[in-house]
């Protein structure tokens, strides 16, 4: 799939990569990236798509947020205005932890750590063990737990 262009601000570049690093940190000691490495940071830029709009009010509440220079700030106040901003901004917090996870979860370094093969999940899906479907008697036992209705649209 050919994605349209995203051109974000070098301003909210690096807006996006200080959260997105403070979300998923490296770790040294287990070999990982954290998700402001440059190849995450491009492809969560290249993958926003039709989140661009929401990331992009996102970025700017932050950095209104900080009153200017965000990126002079020292670790412990970007952590607490962060925090500020997930408790007032659900929705906004919401999407920024989607579109930094996806595009994370999806660098093949990532992936290896995980013990998955670095390729997408389909066509070839990928093998999930069998559990025990008798866990599942209890919620077939509760019965139906939404409404009938018949094909006109009527509750019956």
């Amino acid at each position: 799939m050919i994605r349209p262009s995203i051109e974000l601000t070098a301003e909210e570049r690096g807006v996006l990569a200080m959260v997105a690093g403070y979300m998923i940190p490296a770790s040294v000691e287990h070999g990982m990236p954290g998700a402001d490495d440059p190849a995450i940071l491009a492809d969560i830029v290249a993958s926003l798509d039709r989140d661009a709009t929401g990331v992009r009010t996102a970025l700017a509440r932050i950095l209104d947020m900080a009153g200017g220079g965000f990126g002079a700030l020292p670790r412990d106040e970007v952590r607490d205005l962060l925090e500020a901003f997930r408790t007032g901004n659900r929705e906004l917090a919401g999407l920024l932890e989607m579109v930094v996870a996806r595009s994370y979860y999806a660098d093949d370094r990532v992936m290896l750590a995980l013990d998955l093969e670095p390729r997408p999940p389909f066509p070839k899906g990928y093998e999930v063990e069998q559990g025990d479907l008798a866990l599942l008697d209890p919620v077939r036992a509760r019965g139906p737990i939404w409404r009938a209705v018949d094909t006109k649209g009527d509750e019956v």
